[in-house]
């Protein structure tokens, strides 16, 4: 891990002034982090005992690193951040597959509440370092090409020099093609419901970055596709919720089925779509008067989804070669 240090300096009156402010904002936030830990320890999210949580050594000379932001929600992250790793075990059997995210939120909270260690993305370098990788591949399972794939990059571009070969395979959302792949695996994974009278809503993450367009553009999508009944939204972005309950309200729908636009279906999925508190989607439309029906199923449990992100980690092994 390569640590910076920045140091500011500050004189008298305003340093005490700072400091108190600072030890009131971590306390605040201290006590924010354990209410909602312990929240979340009293919801049942799977069990992790058994998983390969791949950062296992002996690499040999050639890794795929798939990286992943993660999620604490047990079941869900083996049912498509698992999947996906497994489906790039099948398809590159020269290459071990090793795991690294790039949350510690959820990489702490794992480990105290299951005892289960993940690498975090210096962590999962480093033991390729150790391990005398040469080749290295990594697959982001990221969306799209955001602020966290930059910091992914930068990250891997201080490693340059450890590997013979480091490659960055791209996100899901990248090509034309990736977008009606993407647009037909979500329309086929729901065509049960499109019977007109349901409004199939997919709730995004959303981001202040430039890449949120590929929330508008998924729409597009979707709607010269003719699939008229299928809606997008992001939680913190555009189209925002109410955009999303006013272009539903345009049609007299009766049902409202909502599902994550998210590779996992974790915190974001199970609260604040699937919530029962205010704001949350589900709430929302039910307080509008819809039926509705919530689908904790994230994209990568698509074996579309995962077949995609195998592409593009081909695509970055045959860049090695050129």
């Amino acid at each position: 891990m390569r640590n910076k240090t920045k140091k500011l300096m500050v004189c008298g009156m305003c340093a005490a002034m700072l400091a108190m402010s600072a030890a009131a904002a971590q306390a605040e936030e201290t006590e924010l982090t354990a209410a909602e830990t312990e929240l979340e320890t009293e919801v049942y999210t799977g069990d992790a005992s058994n998983e390969n949580v791949r950062n296992q050594d002996d690499i040999g000379e050639k890794e795929l690193l798939v990286i992943s932001f993660g999620t604490s929600f047990n079941d869900n992250r083996q049912a498509t951040i698992g999947a996906i790793e497994e489906a790039m075990e099948k398809a590159f059997p020269d290459f071990s597959v090793r795991r690294g995210f790039t949350s510690n939120i959820i990489i702490d909270h794992v480990l105290t509440r299951d005892n289960v260690k993940i690498d975090d993305v210096g962590e999962a370098l480093d033991r390729a370092v150790d391990n005398g990788v040469k080749t290295l591949v990594v697959q982001p399972t990221h969306l799209m090409n955001g602020y966290e794939y930059t910091d992914l990059s930068d990250e891997l571009a201080e490693y340059a020099d450890a590997f013979d070969q480091i490659v960055l395979g791209e996100p899901l959302l990248t090509s034309d093609e990736d977008f009606e792949a993407v647009a037909e695996a979500i329309v086929e994974a729901t065509a049960e419901y499109d019977d007109g009278e349901t409004a199939i809503v997919f709730m995004g993450h959303g981001t202040e970055a430039d890449s949120n367009q590929v929330y508008a553009k998924m729409q597009d999508v979707l709607t010269a596709g003719g699939h008229e009944n299928y809606f997008v939204g992001t939680v913190e972005a555009t189209p925002s919720l109410d955009d999303v309950v006013a272009a539903v309200g345009e049609k007299e729908y009766k049902k409202v089925v909502l599902e994550p636009l998210m590779v996992v279906a974790g915190d974001h999925a199970n609260n604040d779509m699937a919530g029962d508190e205010e704001g949350a989607w589900k709430k929302t439309f039910e307080d509008a008067g819809y039926e509705v029906e919530c689908l904790l199923t994230g994209l990568g449990s698509m074996e579309p989804i995962q077949e995609l992100y195998v592409a593009h980690a081909q695509a970055a092994i045959d860049s090695l070669a050129e």
